[in-house]
């Protein structure tokens, strides 16, 4: 049975200034982006400068999202930068079985 008013889950990926690549999930990716850059997100990012959101796609629901966000954290960053630039989509990720 449906939710109703269940929040849409977004899946976000921000880059830092080392090139590194940080992939997480949220209700409020402007909120969550906000919380990152003031140092109140994850203990990865705390502390670092320069961080610039390069990716968010609506994934659905939080259990849809929490199994996105796995497997888009096991790509190489190669896979992820071709995401990124819209070589493929979320989508084509979680229905077709992308490839790493």
């Amino acid at each position: 049975m449906a939710i109703l008013n269940e929040p849409t889950w977004h899946l976000y990926l921000i880059r830092l200034d080392s090139g590194h690549l940080y992939t997480g999930i949220t209700t409020d990716v402007s909120r969550r982006f906000g919380e990152h850059k003031n140092g109140r997100g994850a203990k990865f990012l705390r502390g670092r400068e320069g961080l610039k959101l390069v990716f968010s796609s609506s994934v659905g629901d939080r259990s849809s999202a929490l199994k996105t966000e796995a497997a888009v954290k096991k790509l190489p960053k190669q896979r992820k930068e071709a995401l990124i630039n819209g070589d493929f989509t979320i989508d084509e990720l979680s229905g077709h079985g992308i490839d790493a």
